[in-house]
């Protein structure tokens, strides 16, 4: 592997336009992106310098619509070359970006529209512009909207495919004049309660932490990132767009998250940026293929995995030397290559974020010879505080702060940070700015934390406790994250505030409850046996085996178990797939009033 450093400093690049001009310029035939063909049926590649020109041709099309500085436009793209092509060119113009969600419900993108008073909206598909035009009389400001697909509506004379919307050709790309300091994006935030709020995050804050996230490891221009978590998140965005565009690597776009496990084999990616749900389905699908293999190849694959992560504690400087070791050769030929064989092969750094990671899985992974880097972050903080860092690497942490960024405790060991990638507000919000950020410039995350040396360690959410009839208070996301440890388990809502103990709505897989079903001689088709004695007794004790190692009050004796899953669509999980916990007890509240029945 080439391991040539070419990275751009924030002072070099001033804005994030000023960083792409820096990097066409150095790098012009280097290949940027890499996208799938639908049309060829294959792989192809863009350089810098042609993606240049194709910036050139979206900056020309947006300043034909008159737009002024400032003005906000939408995009509601799935990851791809045009995201990048028409944001560069909106930015080099002056103009805000607002990322839509592609499977959000119509309602809410009108909402945004209206709230963020969006100019141009670009979106791909039919099957979009059908859900846009439920509301479209609530798109009254926008002036144009530009389809990627062809698509042609007499009934509305505001939209134009891009093909006829593009100009043919437009003058070069020129060095942007952009202040640091300006607003770059308003990111919508996917509120589990109320509407959501639109986060305003200027160059500097998007640039510096995209910057300080190269810092934290060696990233080479060699380096192939395969893209595939949504832009409209800003994890994907800072650590999946413009650090990539910063250290002059390339950018593969996935083509669909059911098609990763094919394009990690195509793309042979070396840098990552994940979930845990997606490390969450590996070890389920490598869990169930165990089951069926022979006792000595179950052997093998934990051996494997302790050995391993037994190697990793001694470069770690966390154990001493055993000759146990020494048999990592054989299991790594006869195990762990294999299973990183399925991750494309010379994948050197996943960087996990969005969500807590289990200890568990991060083991069995870190054991197989993956690095894994868990990190924290939100959206308000450009999104990334902290990262752990392979050569100090805390996989129950969230790494250790990023370089210019501050950490400290509040009240109630609330973690608060302090940096340039501390958002400029909330967009026309300022009761919910002064809320979140105090006098001082501290923003508040909402999260509990606790700091030992350098690592920092996410404990809870203040708003998020469920606090039981006894007192007890009890962190309901940790729960549901070690029950969703149970491939039998899709979703997972533990429920209890004020009762006296603790309860859970279940969301089985399919597929797994058939073979629950099977196993307890139930009609797997009956939806009234689910919630039946001999099925819901089964379904405990599942639950208790994977609370085995929670305190005392973590005991669920009494459930719902349900197969259709919470959807955006109902309102009752967020696009970020947080549960909309209001919303689901709303829906459920017979059936968790019957939870608590008698006593």
């Amino acid at each position: 592997m080439d391991k040539r450093i070419d990275t751009i400093t924030p002072t070099d690049a001033v804005s994030l336009p000023g960083l792409f001009y820096k990097r066409v310029q150095r790098s012009k035939d280097a290949v940027a992106y890499r996208y799938f063909d639908a049309d060829k049926e294959k792989w192809l590649d863009l350089t810098w310098g042609e993606m240049a020109a194709e910036v050139a041709r979206w900056k020309e099309a947006l300043k034909r619509e008159n737009l002024a500085y400032g003005d906000r436009v939408g995009l509601m793209l799935r990851n791809c070359q045009h995201w990048v092509m028409y944001e560069q060119a909106a930015l080099a113009l002056g103009l805000v970006i607002v990322p839509l969600y592609t499977n959000d419900r119509a309602d809410n993108i009108a909402y945004i529209a209206q709230h963020a008073d969006l100019k141009v909206i670009l979106f791909d598909t039919e099957e979009q512009w059908l859900a846009l035009k439920e509301s479209l009389d609530q798109f009254g400001n926008v002036k144009r909207f530009v389809s990627i697909h062809y698509i042609k509506d007499p009934s509305e004379p505001r939209l134009k495919p891009r093909s006829e919307w593009l100009p043919e050709s437009a003058p070069p790309l020129e060095q942007p004049t952009i202040d640091k300091q300006a607003l770059a994006s308003i990111v919508y935030t996917s509120g589990t309660t109320g509407r959501p709020k639109g986060v305003m995050l200027s160059h500097n804050n998007i640039l510096s932490n995209a910057y300080a996230c190269s810092q934290c490891e060696a990233f080479y221009t060699s380096d192939q990132f395969l893209s595939f978590l949504p832009l409209s998140h800003m994890f994907e965005r800072t650590a999946g767009y413009y650090m990539p565009m910063l250290v002059g690597a390339t950018v593969n776009y996935a083509r669909a998250v059911d098609k990763l496990a094919e394009d990690l084999q195509t793309i042979h990616p070396t840098v990552l940026v994940t979930v845990p749900r997606i490390f969450e389905r590996v070890r389920n699908k490598i869990k169930d293929q165990l089951e069926h293999k022979s006792p000595i190849a179950r052997k093998l694959f934990n051996m494997a995995v302790e050995t391993g992560w037994l190697r990793y504690q001694i470069k770690q400087k966390k154990a001493s030397w055993h000759p146990r070791v020494l048999l990592w050769p054989l299991l790594n030929v006869l195990v762990a290559k294999k299973i990183m064989g399925k991750l494309g092969g010379r994948m050197r750094l996943a960087v996990s974020g969005g969500a807590p990671l289990t200890f568990e899985i991060a083991q069995m992974f870190i054991g197989l010879g993956l690095n894994i880097s868990q990190g924290y972050g939100m959206t308000e903080s450009s999104p990334v505080v902290c990262t752990n860092r392979l050569a100090d690497n805390e996989p129950a942490s969230v790494g250790q702060v990023l370089p210019g960024v501050q950490v400290k405790l509040g009240e109630r060991n609330e973690l608060l940070v302090k940096g340039d990638n501390v958002m400029l507000g909330y967009w026309q919000n300022e009761e919910a700015t002064k809320e979140t950020i105090d006098a001082d410039g501290w923003l508040h995350t909402g999260d509990v934390a606790r700091i030992d040396g350098e690592h920092i360690y996410i404990t809870g959410r203040i708003k998020e406790i469920i606090v039981l009839a006894n007192g007890e208070k009890v962190p309901p996301s940790d729960i549901e994250m070690a029950i969703g440890n149970d491939s039998l388990f899709e979703q997972a809502m533990v429920i209890g505030e004020g009762k006296p103990y603790l309860s859970a709505l279940l969301v089985l897989n399919r597929e797994h409850w058939n073979e629950l079903a099977a196993e307890l001689a139930v009609n797997a088709n009956d939806t009234a046996v689910l919630n039946s004695e001999k099925v819901t007794s089964a379904v405990v004790s599942r639950i208790a085996a994977q609370l085995s190692n929670f305190p005392g009050y973590a005991k669920i004796p009494r459930v719902y178990c349900m197969l259709s899953p919470w959807t955006i669509e109902e309102g009752l999980i967020t696009p970020k797939m947080s549960l909309k916990r209001n919303k689901i007890l709303e829906k459920y509240a017979a059936q968790v009033e019957e939870l608590y029945a008698g006593h």
